[in-house]
C-alpha cells in the first residue's frame, strides 16, 4: 500500500545549495523533509509525503501522532500503531529512503466525535529516532453540514433598543390622542352655542341676545393613562440597560490564560499539532515523550551523580515570522505540571539533543523555520500538561496542551 515515487533530479541540474553561512545551523535546509495532507473523506484519512533530496540513500524513522482517543482503521507501508503514553497513540515506520525520492504513506482514523477536526502531525527522525530533520502537520475536517435552523431569542432580548422606542411612540401616540379628544370637545361646544344648545327652535328671534359663556374646565389626561406610560417608559430604560449589562458581562473572557495580563499581544491556547502564532514567532509542538521517572541523566560539570528526575522530550517547530533577526530564550520556554508548578528547558540535556549545538545562542533570522527538540527534566510521575513558548520576554506567548 505504499506509493513510491522516485523523482531523479536531472544530470544538469545543480544539486541544492546551503543558505549563506551568516545563517544558523538550525536554518539550513534538511535531507529529508515531510508533508502532511489530508483527505475530503467521511473520516479522517492523512497522506505523508518524505522526501530525501539528498544525494545518497538514507535510513529515516517516521512517526505520526495521532489525537488522543483516536484508533487507525488502515496503515500503509508496513507502518505499526504502539502506545505513546497515556492516552495518545503514534503510528511508526522505518524507512530506507533512496537519494531524490520521495516516499508516501497512508493513514485511516476512526473519528472520535463526528465533525469534530482532528489534527494528526508527522516527524521524520533519524535512523535511531533521536533527532528530528522535518516535520509537519494538517487538520482533517469533516464535510461542511447544512446549516441547522437557528431558534431567536424573544423580541424582548433581542430588541431592547426598539423596545424603549416603542414605548416612547405609545406615550406620543397617547398625548395626541389626548389632544384629538380635546379639541373635538370644543369644536362640539361651539357647535351646540352656534345652534342654541338645542334649545332654541322655530321663530328664534335674531340677533340673539348675548349670554354669559359657561365656565369650561380644563381636561387632564386619565390617570390610568399617565400610570401606563410611565410603566412602558420605565420598562423600556431597564431593559436597554440590562442588555448593556449583559453585552459587557459577556465580553468578558474567563478562559484567558495567565500570559495574556501585561504582555505584548494576546495569549493563544491550541492542542499538539496545531500551529500557534504570538508576536514574533509561530509555535508548533508536532510531539511530546517522556521517559521513565528517575532516568534523567542530567550531571553537573563535575560529574556527579545523574540527577533524580523525568525527562520529557518536545519536538518543537519554530518560525520567524517577522522581517528581523529575532533572540528566544531557554529561559522562556517552560513546561507546566499538574498543580501550577513549572520548570524551565533543561538547556545542557537540550544542548545534548541537538548534537551539542545551542539552539538559543544565534537569533533565527527573518522568515526561516527551525525543528528541533527542546528538553525538559520534570520531578514526580506526571507529565507536563501544557508548554508555554515565548519568543521575547513581554511577549504573551503560546499554550499547548498536552494529551
Amino acid at each position: 500500500m505504499v506509493a513510491r515515487v522516485t523523482e531523479p533530479t536531472p544530470p544538469s541540474a545543480p544539486p541544492a545549495m546551503a543558505p549563506p553561512s551568516r545563517a544558523p545551523a538550525s536554518a539550513r535546509p534538511q535531507p529529508v523533509t515531510v508533508t502532511v495532507a489530508t483527505e475530503n473523506s467521511p473520516a479522517p484519512r492523512y497522506r505523508i509525503q518524505v522526501r530525501n533530496v539528498s544525494s545518497s540513500p538514507l535510513d529515516t524513522t517516521v512517526r505520526q501522532e495521532l489525537p488522543p482517543g483516536a484508533s487507525t482503521t488502515a496503515i500503509s507501508g508496513g507502518g505499526r500503531s504502539t502506545p505513546a503514553g497515556g492516552s495518545a497513540t503514534e503510528v511508526t515506520w522505518r524507512l530506507r529512503l533512496p537519494a531524490h525520492s520521495t516516499t508516501t504513506l497512508g493513514t485511516a482514523l476512526a473519528a472520535t466525535a463526528p465533525g469534530r477536526p482532528m489534527s494528526a502531525p508527522a516527524c521524520a527522525f533519524t535512523s535511531d529516532g533521536s533527532r528530528p530533520y522535518d516535520c509537519a502537520t494538517a487538520t482533517w475536517q469533516a464535510a461542511a453540514a447544512p446549516p441547522a435552523e437557528v431558534t431567536e431569542a424573544p423580541a424582548w432580548r433581542r430588541y431592547p433598543v426598539l423596545l424603549a422606542g416603542l414605548a416612547v411612540l405609545l406615550l406620543i401616540s397617547a398625548a395626541l390622542v389626548w389632544v384629538w379628544r380635546r379639541r373635538r370637545g370644543r369644536r362640539v361646544t361651539a357647535a351646540a352655542l352656534s345652534t342654541g344648545g338645542g334649545e332654541g327652535g322655530p321663530g328664534t328671534i335674531y340677533p340673539r341676545p348675548a349670554a354669559p359663556s359657561p365656565l369650561r374646565r380644563r381636561r387632564t389626561p386619565p390617570v390610568w393613562m399617565l400610570v401606563g406610560a410611565a410603566a412602558v417608559v420605565l420598562a423600556g430604560v431597564v431593559g436597554t440597560a440590562g442588555w448593556t449589562a449583559t453585552r459587557q458581562v459577556a465580553a468578558i473572557d474567563t478562559e484567558k490564560q495567565p500570559t495574556s495580563g501585561a504582555w505584548r499581544g494576546t495569549g493563544v491556547t491550541g492542542a499538539l499539532g496545531v500551529p500557534l502564532r504570538e508576536s514574533a514567532f509561530e509555535f508548533t509542538v508536532y510531539r511530546m515523550i517522556c521517559g521513565a521517572p528517575g532516568t534523567a541523566g542530567k550531571t553537573d560539570g563535575g560529574g556527579a551523580a545523574p540527577a533524580k528526575g523525568r525527562r520529557c522530550e518536545a519536538t518543537v517547530g519554530v518560525r520567524n515570522v517577522t522581517s528581523d533577526h529575532q533572540p528566544w530564550h531557554s529561559e522562556l520556554q517552560r513546561a507546566y505540571l499538574p498543580g501550577g508548578r513549572w520548570v524551565s528547558t533543561d538547556e545542557s540535556a537540550t544542548r545534548t539533543a541537538n548534537l551539542g549545538r545551542d539552539v538559543f545562542a544565534d537569533p533565527m533570522a527573518a522568515g526561516t523555520r527551525m525543528v528541533l527538540p527542546l528538553v525538559f527534566t520534570v520531578d514526580g510521575r506526571d507529565p507536563p500538561q501544557q508548554l508555554e513558548l515565548r519568543s521575547g520576554v513581554f511577549s504573551a506567548g503560546v499554550r499547548v496542551h498536552m494529551p
